[in-house]
């Protein structure tokens, strides 16, 4: 008998390592989901609307030292609000 099923040993060689580029972009598609929860859209409409503001760049890529010590509602409405603040101003 193995000492671990076939299954651990599949997992093993598949797992992959995190780096910090992963980090950043795992939050980032949270703060996206989360964010387009709170206003009650979907997350590929969230996605373009932060894409045309640059925000996934300008807020959450440049402040994920910060926004992901946060809570995830946080974040969410931080991105929200930014968003609406942001078109408001266009």
């Amino acid at each position: 008998m193995l000492p671990y099923s076939t299954n651990e040993s599949i997992m093993s060689e598949t797992t992959y390592s995190r780096t910090a580029a992963y980090d950043r972009i795992h939050f980032a598609t949270m703060a996206v989901e989360s964010g387009a929860k709170r206003l009650g859209i979907t997350p590929q409409a969230m996605y373009r609307r932060l894409k045309r503001q640059d925000l996934i760049h300008k807020r959450l890529m440049r402040h994920y030292d910060l926004l992901h010590t946060q809570s995830l509602d946080y974040v969410a409405e931080d991105i929200a609000e930014t968003l609406q603040n942001w078109e408001n101003q266009a």
